[in-house]
């Protein structure tokens, strides 16, 4: 037996043992694995699987999916971030579903078309559903193969994602790539952890270069992360005790299609008084008197991949109805951002 076989065996061997119970993993149907996979994307399985959940329970197939509204997808997709995946996912289930008659590609290339499908997702697609012999390469798939191998290329960088691919691709079991993959992305999340990992009861352990040379907190190596960009959000928040006001943010900025107040952004902390002067203030009270007041002396900070949002919440009370407002109740029927929702919740609570 290779080197190769044997690590694919060894890891196999444990995953069939000790594999978690998750609710993809007892379908081969490749609609419930993608849906998957762009949901664990940038997400925890203790997080995601419970979006999982309701996704399948609110569209049991691509063509309900590709059929429903937007604003539905998105506010099921509350909480999660990252929204361009389930406007993707919208996107590739329209384009599945209207032309390509509700089937999914089994071809690399054809699967790598389809918007918010890479690399990754489309090896797992061919692996888990097909039984192609196509390696998946993630976080956890990184750092078993940095440490094992002892690899110090960095994986974020050009050079190393074509590395850690190649020899990924050279450790696959071509006969079980749906259970090696898997396997290696489970021993990752569950043994060979960013943090403590369990080194004592790894089944790899007799042959890992990390762990005889000392090396499990130095890999796998990154480059240095982007820098993080600061942002100062000054939230309008109009109330005449029934209505209020929001708006959808659109562009290519943070949260696109969601819903919000009526925001000024600032280039550092502001008071209310240069508040009071801004355009967006004279458009959302007009002439009508008004009572101005924090709902938050101290700026909420909210923390994105690579922006920190420095968040003041302003309460204007007006008494006069609101032209083109919306009821207080009715809130909850829009997507909004985790920041506006934890406001909201906040709000109802003191008012």
């Amino acid at each position: 037996m290779d080197g190769n076989t044997q690590f694919s065996n060894t890891l196999i061997m444990w995953y069939l043992l000790n594999k978690r119970d998750l609710p993809w993993r007892k379908t081969k149907n490749p609609y419930f694995i993608w849906l998957s996979e762009i949901i664990l994307q940038q997400t925890k399985i203790a997080q995601g699987t419970s979006y999982y959940l309701k996704f399948i329970d609110h569209f049991n197939d691509i063509s309900q999916l590709a059929n429903a509204d937007e604003k539905k997808i998105l506010k099921l997709w509350q909480g999660l971030g990252y929204y361009s995946r389930a406007r993707n996912l919208h996107h590739t289930a329209q384009y599945i579903n209207n032309h390509l008659n509700g089937e999914f590609p089994n071809e690399y290339t054809d699967l790598m078309k389809l918007k918010g499908i890479g690399d990754y997702t489309a090896s797992a697609i061919l692996s888990i559903c097909f039984k192609k012999p196509y390696a998946t390469v993630d976080g956890n798939v990184y750092r078993v193969l940095a440490r094992y191998f002892g690899i110090n290329t960095p994986i974020n960088s050009p050079k190393g994602i074509k590395e850690f691919k190649k020899l990924a691709q050279l450790m696959l079991d071509i006969e079980r790539p749906d259970t090696h993959n898997q396997a290696i992305m489970e021993f990752g999340a569950v043994v060979c952890k960013p943090q403590n990992p369990n080194c004592i009861l790894c089944s790899l352990n007799n042959s890992c270069y990390a762990l005889q040379n000392s090396k499990i907190k130095e890999l796998p190596v990154k480059t240095n992360k982007v820098k993080v960009k600061n942002r100062y959000f000054n939230y309008l928040i109009v109330d005449n005790k029934k209505q209020t006001f929001i708006q959808q943010r659109t562009g290519k900025d943070i949260w696109k299609n969601l819903f919000e107040f009526p925001l000024h952004e600032s280039q550092n902390e502001i008071n209310a008084n240069d508040l009071i002067h801004t355009e967006l203030f004279q458009q959302v009270t007009g002439k009508q008197k008004y009572k101005l007041t924090k709902f938050n002396e101290q700026q909420t900070v909210h923390i994105l991949t690579h922006q920190k949002l420095y968040t003041t919440f302003w309460i204007i009370e007006l008494k006069s109805e609101l032209k083109n407002g919306i009821l207080w109740e009715n809130l909850n029927n829009f997507a909004v951002p985790t920041l506006i929702q934890n406001f909201i919740d906040k709000y109802k609570i003191t008012t």
